[in-house]
């Protein structure tokens, strides 16, 4: 049940507005150095209310990782605005971040890298409590938590490496859990993990945000976990937001050729439909972010780009689909479009 003191009628918990990361990297050329910007995360804005996910999804490199980041001020962005519960993070002090951090957590793709394989479980769940010196019994609190993931308070004694994939995952959550926050980013949680556990963590994580009214950034790239989780997805492409919607509506109704190419790589799990079902191939490579195209981003790759896709970069704004799409052609593609359509069977 969501906490009233985290009514959605007093504003979104997290709120991105012209997020910016550029990332300076240096190369020899003979005796001189030269340096150069990766744009890593261009103009994003999205939103989230108390209880709400927001799917963020794209390619490798995309920027969905360092937009997770950013919120979090794990990194420090360019510019643009972060605020949580409408306190502005970008420039804040780190005395005063400290003390909103345990209402911020993140959740890591790696269940094993991102805990210390010299600790017990069990230290590892209280470390937050002991960095905040929060009051209680940090032992009885490290039970509870184990028990609301699904694992047995023995598993406190136990070391990291004791566990598989998806009990570690728990642990890395029930970390995340020890301060009670309002906001976690979930960064790729259950891409490390089998298919057969990865719908347990994900049935986990609605249940706790249920119980707690938690919100979630749940980053990925598989758009089949995204829509079972998310109430609004968001897709980005080298650094820029290309599709935001409700997660029905979007599926449904994808306006972004880019949108409509990755839905249509999610499988069937009807082999009848599955050999019927026919995918969107991009040709070309993702361009390097240190110089990315004028005008639209995607249109080196886009089936359907025209002169005016070249010459001016396309506003994220609803078009009449009913959702922003940033794409001077928005709509469904067809065979008659110059798109390359490949049977199931072909591939």
């Amino acid at each position: 049940m969501t906490d009233p003191s985290n009514d959605p009628s007093r504003g979104p918990v997290l709120e991105v507005r012209d997020l910016v990361k550029n990332f300076t990297i240096k190369s020899s050329k003979g005796l001189r150095v030269v340096r150069r910007t990766v744009q890593a995360v261009s103009g994003v804005s999205l939103s989230i209310g108390t209880g709400e996910t927001v799917g963020l999804v794209g390619e490798s490199g995309s920027g969905k990782t360092t937009v997770g980041r950013c919120v979090l001020r794990l990194i420090e962005p360019t510019s643009g605005s972060v605020q949580f519960k409408g306190t502005e993070l970008v420039g804040m002090p780190q005395r005063e971040l400290r003390r909103l951090r345990s209402q911020m957590q993140i959740v890591f793709q790696d269940p094993y890298a991102s805990l210390d394989p010299k600790m017990t479980v069990g230290a590892a769940i209280a470390e937050p409590l002991d960095i905040q010196k929060a009051p209680g019994n940090h032992h009885d609190r490290v039970v509870d938590l184990l028990e609301l993931v699904g694992l047995a308070p023995d598993h406190a004694e136990r070391f990291p490496h004791e566990f598989s994939g998806g009990q570690r995952q728990r642990v890395g959550i029930a970390r995340a859990l020890a301060l009670n926050p309002a906001l976690i980013v979930l960064d790729e949680p259950v891409s490390a993990l089998d298919v057969s556990i990865q719908a347990g963590v994900v049935n986990l994580l609605e249940d706790l945000q249920d119980q707690l009214g938690l919100s979630y950034l749940f980053i990925a790239h598989d758009l089949s976990v995204v829509r079972h989780i998310s109430d609004k997805v968001a897709v980005m492409y080298l650094g820029k937001l290309m599709e935001i919607g409700g997660a029905d509506d979007l599926y449904t109704n994808a306006a972004h050729p880019y949108t409509q190419a990755l839905l249509s790589a999610i499988p069937e799990p009807n082999p009848i439909l599955e050999r019927q079902r026919q995918r969107i191939l991009l040709t070309g490579d993702v361009p390097s972010p240190i110089d990315p195209p004028s005008g639209c981003r995607f249109r080196t790759r886009c089936p359907i780009a025209r002169d005016l896709c070249a010459e001016e970069e396309p506003e994220l704004k609803d078009r009449g689909q009913g959702h922003p799409v940033a794409c001077h052609f928005p709509g469904p593609l067809s065979v008659d479009q110059p798109t390359r359509l490949v049977d199931a069977n072909d591939r």
